[in-house]
């Protein structure tokens, strides 16, 4: 396992390392001493698993607000997604800012997201499905979202008319949300 630390500070690329021969591979998906040492393990609380059916589909921009913010380790297991998570710490210096990476069943890249962002995936291809872990239990009073088209934002995600959830349409701009946290 390689740790790669990204722009957005507490984000980390963590690519891993599977050993291949003609019937395949094995590979450590995770390994408490490794993530120790590199002062990410957590007490994982829930692992949830996606499976999207179609490639253009959009999951997000989510959130939960403390005492429920999440900690999440997420991987790509079948087909590929565009991962995206913004910073939404207002003591941070990358308050506001947003970083992605591809995560796929190819590449066998995972993402550390710590708490206090907003994550979300396009799926790339059609049957996608996403392992993620998390530190602390969902609660529906405390979720959040953010608009994936939010142009303060200016994601440029691979899709122009991604298909949604309800609920995704109705979710928040950038101004919305800093309104929020700051009023």
């Amino acid at each position: 396992m390689e740790f790669i630390q990204r722009k957005l500070s507490g984000v980390w690329e963590i690519q891993l390392a599977p050993i291949r021969d003609e019937r395949g591979f094995f590979m450590r998906a995770y390994d408490t001493a490794l993530f120790e040492k590199a002062g990410l393990h957590r007490p994982w609380a829930q692992e949830n698993h996606s499976r999207s059916e179609r490639r253009g589909i959009i999951r997000g921009l989510h959130f939960q607000f403390p005492p429920f913010a999440e900690t999440k380790l997420v991987r790509c297991v079948r087909g590929a997604v565009l991962d995206v998570f913004v910073d939404l710490r207002p003591d941070s210096s990358t308050f506001g800012q947003w970083d992605s990476v591809e995560l796929s069943e190819a590449n066998k890249k995972m993402i550390f997201i710590p708490r206090g962002f907003a994550h979300g995936f396009c799926t790339l291809t059609d049957k996608s499905e996403v392992l993620y872990k998390v530190d602390n239990v969902y609660n529906r009073e405390h979720e959040g979202g953010l608009l994936w088209s939010d142009t303060d934002l200016g994601i440029p995600w691979p899709v122009e008319a991604p298909i949604l959830s309800e609920k995704d349409t109705r979710n928040w701009t950038w101004r919305e949300f800093v309104e929020k946290v700051s009023g």
